[in-house]
């Protein structure tokens, strides 16, 4: 019976491809945050993360012991992004960095408008998004939750699509559920909810909405105990996946008994 749960949950027998590559994880993991590396690599093997982002301004790659060498003993692979860029030309330069420092084309695009929200900057990231995909580059971009500029993200050959819930390090959650779901219909691409994760029900309505996977970082690196919430975080997305993919009941307005009433003894008799 476990066999068969895990099989729909979102394990190594639900796999999730994104430009083809296959993950038994659906759950990513940020990396910033985290209060020592000892600390990072606990909440990731508890997690069952197989793929973590790294921002190439905040790290050395060259330095000896670096939090490179950390994550290459890990196991896991490499997701740069390019956070902390404000317009589509630095943006562009940050990728074509981390592709010589990572050797990967895969980036994670992220083009900040506001710096009080860190909300994208729509017309830059789609501007970034389509040079990088001219020169090769696998993009996962960091969007709204606007389902038409996910479908044009996703026009222009995103591998994947990554609405925010609400604002990065927010911890509120999905606050448009609504969108969330729109994007879904809107996209032919996995989508994976990317900002505002604050604790294990949040992922688990994000798959149950629709999402293919979740990236978590502040809900996990923030917490009281981080290794703990990984490892609630990681079950509560193979939940989610499952609901999702076990059909849930109609929402009725009034009761519908789950006994039937034939056959029941009359005792009033």
């Amino acid at each position: 019976m476990h066999e068969a749960i895990a099989a729909q949950a979102g394990t190594s027998d639900d796999p999730l491809t994104i430009a083809g590559r296959t993950l038994r994880s659906r759950l990513l993991l940020g990396t910033g945050g985290f209060t020592s590396h000892a600390l990072l690599v606990e909440a990731i093997e508890a997690s069952g993360a197989e793929v973590v982002t790294v921002a190439l301004r905040r790290i050395d790659p060259a330095a000896s012991g670096s939090l490179l060498d950390v994550l290459a003993a890990a196991g896991v692979e490499l997701l740069p992004n390019t956070a902390g860029c404000h317009t589509a030309r630095d943006a562009v330069v940050t990728a074509r960095l981390a592709r010589e420092a990572f050797e990967t084309d895969w980036v994670k695009l992220e083009v900040i408008g506001d710096e009080d929200t860190l909300l994208p900057d729509a017309p830059e990231l789609l501007r970034a998004a389509e040079q990088l995909i001219d020169e090769g580059f696998v993009v996962l971009p960091y969007t709204t939750d606007d389902p038409v500029l996910a479908r044009r993200l996703a026009d222009v050959g995103c591998a994947a699509v990554m609405p925010l819930g609400s604002p990065i390090g927010s911890g509120m959650g999905i606050r448009n559920p609504y969108n969330i779901a729109l994007i879904r219909e809107a996209v032919d691409v996995p989508v994976v909810l990317d900002a505002g994760i604050g604790t294990a029900s949040d992922a688990a309505l994000a798959m149950e909405i629709g999402c293919d996977a979740v990236l978590a970082a502040s809900a996990i690196s923030r917490a009281q105990e981080p290794v703990r919430m990984a490892r609630a975080l990681r079950a509560a997305v193979q939940a989610g996946r499952l609901a999702r993919t076990s059909g849930r009941i109609p929402r009725r307005l009034y009761a519908s008994a789950s006994t039937p009433d034939e056959g029941l003894p009359d005792l009033c008799a």
